[in-house]
């Protein structure tokens, strides 16, 4: 039987890489989330048991992640070092293959993927306890890179060491990971000095390099700096949960599961907002996040990031806004771009005839309208 799958595992390979040599041969990215995400769908509706779906999702993982090594050396960027929960996150979306290149800050894997240094990175988003990491939203409002997929990964936070808990004089931990155990930590080690370190995994090395001393890490970061688990699960939020985006140069084709990104700045003046927002309740389109930041080019303007359930830019990845670079009308807007409507003149009909492309099209041009009479700038960044 083990060679029978040896063998089945080796024609699927073949097969794997002669379709990666089409795609390189026409300029396709050898990745593509939404075909992976397709096979482990049929996969899991193939599955008689006693297999877990989720066993199986890993097996083929790493299967697909074999494959991808073959047709192409790949670099995955992420938020270091090693053994950080980012780390997990990326080698849980693309496996144990691929070459993985730790970066010191979010900005560095902005700048490996934006230069070719890399070809995909992965960079933290959102954590259900604590909310968005507002350096990676900021990253969006100068970078033309695309958000080609995101990971969800469950948080488990660990108290590790070589030491008892009765013993711990010194905490070290991640500022994000203290804030997600803050109610633990106050019941439990109230005394302790609590030093903040860059990430879990470096919280993790100093617990192994300094005596009468603990960090709140990972049980991976645990594994590799050989402390104990002196205690698990110290998240006051049983569902800690974090969102990392998959960062890359092109976008992804449509699927059935999308959500789309958007960016945009308004002038501060009454109703602005509001008429922005108002599109999408005449077009029925739900809002999943509403974010705002400091747009960080003049004092008290603002950008807003909202999310979207489906593909607001139909026809895929064609119908979009686009910067048009137009200075001379700055004086109309809050900042020295706008953001225009631009659709290949041979999709144009398609869009407005076909029921579902209208709507979007309406959707994108009423927008656009907003955009001219309020706003400086809208990005997508599906």
């Amino acid at each position: 039987m083990d060679e029978q799958i040896i063998q089945a595992l080796n024609d699927r390979t073949r097969h794997a890489l002669a379709i990666g040599e089409i795609k390189l041969a026409r300029g396709e990215e050898i990745y593509a989330p939404h075909r992976e995400l397709a096979v482990l769908d049929k996969v899991c509706k193939a599955n008689p048991g006693p297999v877990p779906n989720e066993s199986l999702k890993a097996i083929y993982r790493e299967i697909m992640s074999t494959s991808l090594a073959l047709e192409k050396t790949m670099t995955i960027a992420y938020l270091g070092p090693e053994a950080t929960f980012t780390h997990q996150a990326a080698m849980k979306r693309f496996g144990a293959s691929l070459r993985y290149a730790a970066q010191k800050t979010i900005a560095d894997v902005f700048n490996e993927v934006a230069h070719h240094r890399a070809d995909y990175g992965v960079v933290p988003i959102e954590n259900s306890t604590e909310g968005v990491v507002t350096h990676t939203l900021d990253m969006f409002i100068d970078s033309d890179l695309k958000i080609v997929a995101q990971i969800v990964m469950p948080i488990e936070h660990c108290l590790v060491g070589k030491i008892k808990k009765s013993e711990i004089e010194v905490l070290h931990t991640h500022p994000q990971a203290l804030a997600q155990c803050r109610g633990w930590l106050m019941r439990n080690l109230p005394y302790a000095e609590v030093i903040e370190a860059s990430s879990t995994t470096r919280a993790a090395q100093k617990a192994a390099e300094t005596p009468k001393t603990a960090a709140i890490a990972s049980a991976l970061a645990a594994e590799t700096y050989g402390l104990d688990i002196i205690e698990a699960s110290l998240q006051d939020n049983p569902d800690n949960v974090t969102r990392f985006f998959v960062l890359g140069r092109k976008c992804s084709p449509p699927t059935d599961r999308d959500r789309t990104s958007l960016m945009f700045s308004l002038r501060h003046e009454v109703g602005a907002l509001h008429t922005a927002l108002k599109i999408f309740q005449n077009y029925e389109l739900n809002l999943t996040k509403i974010e705002s930041r400091p747009s960080k080019r003049k004092a008290w303007e603002y950008l807003f990031f909202v999310d979207s359930p489906g593909i607001l830019t139909n026809p895929p990845h064609l119908m979009r806004l686009k910067n048009s670079g137009n200075a001379q009308t700055s004086s109309k807007f809050s900042v020295h771009t706008r953001w225009t409507l631009r659709i290949p003149e041979r999709l144009v009909e398609s869009a407005t005839s076909h029921p579902h492309f209208r709507t979007k099209f309406a959707f994108i041009r009423d927008m656009d309208r907003t955009m001219k009479n309020h706003a400086g700038i809208g990005i997508p960044v599906r």
